[in-house]
């Protein structure tokens, strides 16, 4: 039996295994319940502070089309925590996923606002060949919200399976209703993982309230990911256990800076 280290929900090998499958098949997988709900409250509250900083930085929020931005969170508490990026549900998957070695390379948060509209259908990453190539999954991203997601407030939404398809053959597929564009509901706790090749968007969000879903993205150890940046203050780095050192791809400095500069603007494909 694995436990979470920061949920409620244990999960036995043969769960790992499933989740596993989905993601290979379907390209996501959801884990329900997995970390605990005091956890999330504390990062809601750190992120409203955040995101009120940012606000009234230049750059410091990333444009994602009409009242929808990105940001990246600082490496300090509550979201430098183990419990959480080096959770052992999730590089439980991760070791049954992934062919080689992984690095972590991305900790930011996707925010929806009133008044965003849906996204265009996209990917994240571009195919590593022709995406008539179908390879192994090499790069994974980690969601999970920091309020309910609701119809009312901005969905997530995905077609399963169209991570192994060429990208007009999958736009063809969602047009004619064949694969639909699925609507992923989540609880404060609920933690989904899935491959930026499949064709996803974001939905509008129509609530006066924003929708944080915070993002750790993982990849295979030669992936270049220049959009994306880790930045972790020595003390802490150096605080931690030699293999979550070798799970960070990061720049290690004496300080974090004061004002972060959004980079990560162009994000379709």
């Amino acid at each position: 039996m694995l436990q979470s280290m920061g949920g409620i929900a244990n999960y036995t090998a043969t769960d790992l295994d499933r989740f596993a499958q989905e993601l290979n098949r379907d390209g996501i997988c959801v884990i329900r319940g997995l970390f605990e709900r005091n956890l999330i409250d504390e990062w809601a509250k750190a992120f409203d502070l955040l995101l009120r900083e940012r606000q009234n930085q230049p750059g410091g929020l990333a444009p994602r089309e009409i009242a929808r931005y990105y940001l990246t969170l600082p490496w300090v508490t509550p979201f430098a925590n183990t419990e959480v990026f080096a959770n052992p549900v999730i590089l439980g998957i991760f070791d049954r996923v992934f062919p080689q070695e992984y690095v972590m390379a991305q900790l930011g948060a996707d925010i929806p606002v009133q008044g965003s509209d849906y996204q265009e259908i996209h990917r994240d990453f571009r195919p590593l060949f022709s995406d008539r190539v179908v390879t192994p999954l090499y790069a994974l991203a980690v969601n999970f919200p920091l309020v309910e997601v609701t119809a009312e407030n901005g969905p997530f939404q995905m077609a399963r399976g169209t991570h192994v398809l060429p990208r007009d053959e999958g736009l063809a597929k969602i047009a004619s209703g064949e694969i639909p564009m699925e609507s992923f509901y989540m609880q404060p706790g609920d933690v989904m993982i899935r491959t930026p090749l499949a064709l996803h968007r974001g939905s509008p969000n129509r609530t006066s309230q924003p929708r944080p879903m915070i993002v750790m993205g993982y990849v295979m150890h030669w992936l270049h990911t220049a959009k994306v940046d880790l930045t972790l203050p020595r003390d802490y780095y150096e605080s931690l256990p030699e293999k979550i050192k070798q799970l960070l791809r990061c720049q290690v400095v004496e300080r974090l800076p004061k004002e972060k500069v959004e980079t990560y603007v162009n994000f379709k494909y």
